[in-house]
């Protein structure tokens, strides 16, 4: 395999496989929040939280983690700053003590911790504003959860060497290094050295170029083909925390637990397990389960539905871990292609893209063709891909069975002599790549106006 390709891979999985505490969205306006706070240099008076409609859909209707059950922006900005460590990244909440909250709920009655929708932004966008008597720190996050594109002080930017610009303020004394961490992975794709140029990576946009070589079939020759020592600890951790929050999910009480109803009332078939164990993980981190998720794209759910229905296939198949792994790493990757295109905050839902990453990898460990792998990823695109994300909530979870059922089925017609639905038919293009590149269209062009009239909807209130 080429080379550049595959390093470019590892690149991808590395960036995107990591831990995340509860719905991606709250956690990006509590690391905001923290990162401000640390910015600011001591408690704040006040918060102002702007957020594009794509975060406000995504925060209204899921409990924050680690915060004895509040919902919305407001709570998770008053936890992260009060108590959130903004160096845990996506697990900022993971050092809130049951004083932080005391101190959250005080705070948000007091009517100081005020939010806005941020107009004309898009996809991912968290604003946080702190004051404290005079001073004010101010952090923009953009693009991803943890993207710092912003930093202020009393209206003077922050850079990450630059100690001069906060001398005078009171800080505490890691606060130079943190800052530097913050804005190092927000500038960590141009200071990366590139790979050497091929006639492929020429053509790639030097932002994006990775992600812009994903294709199925450089996917399974690199998954077949990678060295284990390069990606084994990524996708252990995938399996172990994702495992834990779905085995709490099945034996506690979140949601409206569809996990456990699914095997209650679908008996104990493999196919059920796939989607129960999924689902029920679903469960868990939307009612507020403090447990972590490796995500995909930027989403725990994802993260949930591409890997959980494929550990349960490779125990039922009896794989051993390094089948188990380099099918993950399909089902990672095949995902990605299709979030590529579709863009991470869409009204297409995520788990539709998710479930058809871990049918294509299903149908790798039961040693299916190109062919058969590429039908199964036609037809689940073909059979799924109305659903609609109207915000993260409970609801989830029957959104994430739901589509883990067509895919299987998809890949269950697929395995049969490579039959798939045909070209022409509805969004179904000439090939695998063409159909993920029309759903993309439609995801992120074409829906866009329905995303605009959902979150009017969900913002009547």
């Amino acid at each position: 395999m080429d080379q550049g390709i595959a390093r470019a891979y590892i690149a991808i999985l590395r960036e995107e496989l990591v831990p995340a505490m509860g719905c991606t969205e709250p956690i990006a306006v509590a690391y905001a929040a923290a990162a401000a706070r640390r910015l600011l240099g001591r408690t704040p008076e006040s918060i102002h939280i702007r957020c594009s409609a794509n975060i406000v859909k995504n925060v209204k209707g899921v409990t924050v983690p680690n915060t004895g059950g509040l919902k919305g922006i407001a709570a998770a900005a008053a936890v992260g700053a009060l108590g959130g460590d903004p160096d845990r990244e996506l697990q900022v909440l993971q050092s809130v003590t049951p004083e932080h909250i005391e101190e959250a709920n005080c705070f948000l009655a007091s009517g100081c911790c005020t939010t806005d929708l941020a107009e004309g932004k898009d996809g991912i966008y968290v604003e946080a504003i702190l004051r404290s008597g005079s001073d004010e720190a101010r952090v923009v996050i953009e693009h991803t959860h943890t993207g710092i594109s912003l930093m202020e002080r009393n209206g003077t930017p922050i850079l990450a060497a630059d100690s001069q610009a906060h001398a005078n303020t009171k800080k505490p004394s890691n606060l130079v290094p943190s800052i530097s961490k913050m804005k190092s992975k927000a500038a960590s794709a141009e200071a990366a050295p590139p790979a050497p140029a091929t006639a492929e990576t020429d053509r790639i946009s030097s932002d994006r170029r990775e992600y812009s070589l994903l294709n199925v079939r450089d996917i399974l020759e690199f998954a077949a083909t990678v060295n284990l020592d390069d990606i084994a600890e990524l996708m252990r951790g995938q399996i172990r925390m994702n495992s834990a929050i779905a085995d709490e999910g099945l034996s506690g009480d979140y949601g409206v637990s569809v996990g456990k109803n699914l095997l209650k009332y679908g008996g104990n078939d493999l196919r059920v397990r796939a989607r129960a164990r999924a689902a029920a993980g679903s469960d868990a981190r939307m009612g507020g389960c403090a447990l972590p998720v490796v995500i995909n794209s930027g989403s725990g759910n994802q993260g949930l539905t591409v890997s959980l229905p494929v550990i349960e296939y490779a125990a039922a198949l009896g794989c051993d871990e390094e089948k188990l792994i380099r099918a993950l790493v399909i089902s990672n990757l095949v995902s990605l292609e299709q979030k590529e295109y579709i863009g991470k905050l869409s009204a297409y839902c995520g788990a539709v893209s998710a479930a058809v990453g871990s049918a294509a990898a299903i149908a790798w460990l039961k040693d299916g063709t190109y062919e058969q792998i590429a039908a199964t990823i036609i037809n689940a695109i073909a059979t799924a891909d109305g659903i609609l994300c109207d915000g993260a909530k409970s609801s989830c979870a029957a959104k994430i069975a739901t589509a883990l059922e067509a895919a299987i089925m998809a890949h269950e017609i697929g395995m049969e002599e490579g039959k798939k639905f045909a070209d022409g038919e509805g969004l179904v293009g000439a090939d695998v790549e063409a159909t993920i590149r029309n759903v993309g269209q439609v995801g992120s062009v074409g829906m866009r106006p329905t995303d605009l009239e959902i979150i009017k909807v969900m913002l009547k209130d």
